[in-house]
């Protein structure tokens, strides 16, 4: 419904804004300002009681000046002083706020106004219904297959359990070693690359096997046209796998299942087909629809019938899309380098994408200075259904998001700066629900403590899995609070330290280092940075950072047993009790509970503990010593002494 402001609309009726402000008022809107925008319905409401008041106001006038007349031959004396009295009330108390005529005007012109409020909402909406939404813009084409369009190679994502051979099986595929350069063996990135098949290609996306990089995984099934699954032939499924089987549940995609490592001499083919049928996966061979095929990445072994088969599911999908149609592509992973700028590896859905394009991908926006392909080489154009790096853009840019060619740079700063805006008006409301949640926390018995962090990595695939890792683990303790102030792309530098003094927060890195500069900078404002390579050393000293802040938790330990056989007196200290020790030890400044005939006769402090004329901190059974307290005197042969600690419980996350 079409909206207008307060004072646009007193403007068109000649009144002041205060006085259309006390109409409102009277129909319950009394919270506005001049600035509030109001319904069509409110505004013609209002208008409609100004008439009536205005209407009113006349009759009253009116009413008042015949009641004078008649009275004028009877009170001719006051004729004057009651005309005068009565013109000042018919101003002061019934002055209408504006003519009925300009009233009726205004009203009119009002009409005509919110008439093209609506023309114009309709408008908007209707342009609205027709942009589809982004994700659907990357989806693959669909409906009439038009004359320019051409056949795509099948985009496949590989997942599966940690060292199931993922990447071993890519590296074979396409003959690259990319394991021998991943930290710890296990693939910290995304990347995209191509395998010609004869004539054909497939687009393989490799997804990270560690299970902290969970949401790179689901967003790699989401633009996938057939999944493959990796399960060992030695390790079966794990809990990654089932992981891996829901994400591609979840994103309707073909699923093909590789059993990998049949070289083995541990391997059972058998029992793997007989553990995804627990998944609703039945081998084709069972009389299912889950093909399977088992492989050795190491020995090359059935390799050629697994691209068969993939190529063989992709056939049935019919790929296809339009060269000539927009360019919409969908970012895979993006990073930060020194020299050339943000980077952006996109897979490019529809349309073609060209050196030069004027471009426009989430908050940042640039025109195309240089491509490249999976394999570094330089190209002009990329047409659809392939990846490609892109240099040119304003910023580094989120995995995930959608680019999309504009007509002029002006157009793409446009389209970014308002993207910018929301995301500012998202993180105003984000930053207001996180001041409520501490005030919460302030009202509650137990103090929350803040660990911030200042959070930068080399591209966002790193990035988006830490926060996703470091939230699970937000969520385990009460007691203390992860709080991730600023996530960025690239090396460090000494805006992250400053930022990170801005919020008393602690620098953590993943595959990015910090010059010495920076690192001098955070000495000197006695800020830690932390580096990692692997996302397990990181998650662990987090853990360690978090039970650190922990408040200790103490429980009391019995530690010892003894029993009085003499007493003695002594000028210094009193009666000492001579005792045996039966079991454990007896510590001075222990607390120490006399038990007499099984009820306790004394509670306090183990002030004197002595073995034979030496004062000792502690003695062990079987031996004897002498036992004092200033507090307690009224020792008897037979009274058993126990003696307790205070002992410090080990937090864990659990």
């Amino acid at each position: 419904m079409a909206e207008i402001r307060i004072f646009s609309l007193a403007r068109q009726l000649g009144l002041q804004s205060k006085a259309l402000m006390a109409a409102l008022a009277e129909l319950g809107l009394e919270d506005v300002t001049p600035a509030s925008a109001v319904d069509e319905d409110t505004a013609r409401a209002a208008v409609e009681l100004l008439a009536e008041q205005a209407q009113e106001a006349r009759k009253a006038a009116q009413a008042a000046a015949e009641a004078q007349a008649e009275a004028a031959p009877q009170q001719q004396q006051k004729g004057e002083a009651a005309e005068a009295v009565a013109e000042e009330w018919e101003e002061e108390e019934y002055e209408p706020p504006v003519h009925p005529a300009e009233l009726e005007a205004g009203l009119a012109e009002l009409e005509q106004h919110l008439q093209r409020l609506r023309v114009e909402a309709q408008a908007e909406q209707a342009d609205r219904e027709a942009v589809k939404p982004l994700p659907e813009l990357a989806a693959r084409p669909q409906g009439p297959r038009p004359e320019t369009a051409i056949e795509v190679p099948p985009v496949v994502t590989v997942l599966g359990h940690v060292d199931h051979g993922k990447t071993t099986l890519l590296d074979a595929l396409r003959n690259t070693d990319v394991i021998a350069t991943e930290s710890g063996g296990i693939t910290q990135h995304i990347g995209a690359s191509e395998v010609a098949v004869d004539d054909k290609h497939i687009v393989f996306i490799d997804t990270p096997g560690h299970e902290a990089f969970t949401q790179m995984r689901a967003r790699g099934a989401q633009v996938t046209d057939v999944a493959v699954l990796i399960v060992a032939a030695d390790d079966g499924v794990m809990p990654q796998t089932v992981e891996a089987i829901n994400h591609v549940k979840a994103a309707e995609v073909p699923l093909v299942v590789a059993i990998n490592k049949i070289d083995l001499p541990e391997a059972d083919i058998e029992r793997i087909k007989q553990q995804l049928l627990d998944h609703e996966l039945v081998p084709e061979e069972w009389g299912g629809d889950t093909i399977v095929v088992p492989v050795s990445a190491l020995q090359r072994e059935g390799l050629d019938e697994l691209l068969e088969m993939l190529l063989l599911v992709a056939e049935v999908e019919e790929l296809w899309a339009d060269p000539e149609a927009d360019m919409v592509a969908v970012v895979i992973e993006s990073s930060l380098d020194e020299s050339e700028g943000a980077l952006a590896t996109v897979l490019v859905r529809n349309g073609t994408l060209s050196v030069g394009d004027v471009v426009v991908c989430g908050t940042a926006c640039g025109r195309v200075r240089r491509l490249r392909d999976w394999r570094g080489k330089s190209v002009k154009t990329m047409p659809p259904g392939h990846p490609v790096e892109v240099i040119g853009l304003s910023d580094v840019v989120e995995a995930g998001e959608i680019m999309q060619t504009a007509a002029t740079l002006k157009e793409a700063r446009q389209i970014a700066e308002q993207r910018q805006e929301q995301q500012r008006e998202q993180k105003l409301a984000g930053g207001a629900r996180r001041q409520l949640r501490h005030l919460y926390q302030e009202l509650g018995t137990e103090e929350v403590k803040d660990l911030n962090i200042v959070l930068k990595a080399d591209v966002w695939g790193s990035v988006e899995a830490m926060v996703s890792s470091l939230e699970q683990l937000n969520e385990r303790l009460d007691e203390v609070d992860i709080e991730i102030v600023y996530t960025g792309v690239g090396e460090l530098n000494e805006s992250d330290v400053m930022m990170a003094v801005a919020s008393d927060a602690l620098i953590l890195g993943f595959h990015v280092d910090a010059t010495a500069s920076v690192e001098q900078a955070a000495a000197d404002e006695h800020i830690e940075i932390r580096t990692y390579d692997v996302i397990y050393e990181a998650l662990n000293d987090i853990r360690k950072a978090m039970l650190g802040m922990l408040e200790p938790i103490y429980e009391e330990r019995l530690v010892g047993e003894a029993q009085v056989l003499h007493l003695f007196s002594s000028s210094r200290v009193g009666v000492i009790a001579g005792c045996r020790i039966t079991d454990g030890q007896l510590r001075r400044g222990s607390r120490m509970v006399v038990v007499r005939d099984s009820e306790q006769v004394f509670e306090g402090t183990l002030e004197s503990l002595r073995h034979f004329d030496n004062d000792v901190a502690s003695i062990d059974a079987p031996q004897e010593c002498g036992v004092a307290s200033s507090e307690f005197r009224d020792w008897q042969e037979g009274d058993i002494i126990r003696a307790y600690v205070q002992e410090e419980v080990p937090r864990t996350l659990e």
